[in-house]
């Protein structure tokens, strides 16, 4: 599944994963080590490796930044959740919210705090409105040559679901 922080991806990976009866990975929990470390692009291939030899999984996320497009590849189907800022956004900050007041634990021991969701080019807000805006300018181009279904509404998405 491709799309920005925010759009749903893990809620409808664990839908569509549940209803295939296959195995779902969260790649965040992969990448993201303790204190936030990002894991060597080399080891996230070591450690995707076993789940695409199966017959059938769903991968929530690309990082096409560390794996290229070997998901891509790899997938009979990718999904690009590409829901309009209103809808995303909100959903964002209300998960941010929630991690920060309810001091969420996430994956390998880490949390949300308030400067990383919210100061600077690089947080959590600033991240997904660049990739966002840079996914709708690129990735019509770069999955053109695979099988995608673009679902752009959540109205699309459990339309869609509910026929899988």
């Amino acid at each position: 599944m491709a799309s920005a922080s925010g759009n749903g991806k893990t809620t409808l990976a664990r839908a569509l994963g549940a209803r295939l009866g296959v195995p779902v990975v969260e790649l965040d929990a992969l990448v993201h080590q303790a204190n936030w470390v990002e894991i060597s692009d080399a080891d996230l291939r070591d450690r995707i490796a076993p789940t695409l030899a199966l017959d059938g999984w769903v991968i929530d996320g690309a990082y096409r930044r560390k794996l290229g497009d070997l998901l891509l590849e790899a997938a009979d189907t990718i999904i690009w959740l590409d829901l309009p800022l209103r809808v995303w956004f909100p959903r964002l900050a209300r998960r941010t919210w929630r991690r920060l007041t309810g001091r969420e634990l996430l994956w390998n021991g880490n949390r949300e705090t308030l400067r990383a969701a919210f100061w600077g080019r690089d947080s959590l807000f600033g991240y997904a409105l660049r990739m966002h805006f840079q996914n709708r300018r690129e990735l019509p181009t770069a999955l053109a040559r695979f099988n995608v279904i673009r679902l752009r509404t959540p109205a699309e998405v459990a339309a869609w679901l509910g026929r899988s």
